[in-house]
């Protein structure tokens, strides 16, 4: 019998672009995630922050991360976007500077709202 099929019917999940400075020791955690999760924190590290600009992330990653580890790497990642509005824009500096400031006891919850992968998408090092 030729009649009309049933479509699959997709949902798309909106999401949010972040990105995230950071230096080849927290890569390596990221990249032993399969790209899929950030590290828990440090003990000295009670936030995870990641930035809403690229060009933030950009100037964190070339100015901080470098001298301080020798290479710094910009990633960007999507998170669902309803999941974040738990968590307040924060103003760290000028009108671009903005981070969202996740509880290091919330990063697993965080990263199971991770979608996809987190790709690096600059690498800085340091002049010759």
């Amino acid at each position: 019998m030729n009649g009309p099929t049933a479509q699959p019917v997709t949902s798309v999940t909106p999401t949010t672009t972040l990105w995230r400075p950071t230096g080849p020791a927290e890569l390596a955690l990221v990249e032993a995630a399969d790209r899929r999760a950030w590290p828990p924190r440090l003990p000295d590290q009670p936030v995870f922050y990641p930035v809403l600009n690229e060009d933030y992330a950009i100037r964190i990653a070339r100015d901080w991360n470098v001298p301080a580890s020798g290479v710094g790497y910009v990633t960007r990642f999507e998170v669902e976007t309803a999941f974040l509005a738990r968590y307040p824009v924060r103003r760290a500096g000028g009108r671009t500077i903005l981070e969202l400031w996740v509880p290091a006891e919330e990063l697993p919850e965080f990263n199971r709202h991770i979608v996809g992968r987190i790709e690096v998408v600059h690498e800085f090092r340091p002049a010759s």
